[in-house]
């Protein structure tokens, strides 16, 4: 993809106007002119970072190195099945009985 010249990446009110009605928003010329220079603004910055966004600069998705910090899984007392199915509603067969959701055909 080519790189973008800092003219073609500027925002004019038509082209907010165009967007707003291909998205289907009903904008007033005031947020047009809001947007306007907001988008502008933001394409601005977004050129000032792919200036220093070289080949010798990694890709990152966080600033600092993430690590999953979990505990170790150790067995500790668990409940037995008859403890487990004892408060349920109903039970057959060492499980919990629940009402189909399913009609027959499935």
């Amino acid at each position: 993809m080519p790189e973008a010249s800092a003219a073609s990446t500027e925002i004019t009110a038509d082209t907010v106007a165009h967007l707003a009605g291909l998205a289907r928003i009903a904008l007033t010329p005031d947020e047009i002119g809001a947007l306007t220079s907001d988008l502008d603004s933001i394409l601005t910055h977004i050129a000032k970072v792919g200036e220093v966004a070289t080949p010798d600069v990694p890709a990152t998705s966080h600033p600092i190195p993430l690590s999953n910090v979990t505990r170790p899984d150790v067995v500790s007392d668990v409940l037995t099945r008859e403890q487990a199915l004892a408060n349920a509603p109903e039970s057959a067969d060492g499980m919990f009985r629940v009402s189909s959701i399913l009609g027959e055909e499935q």
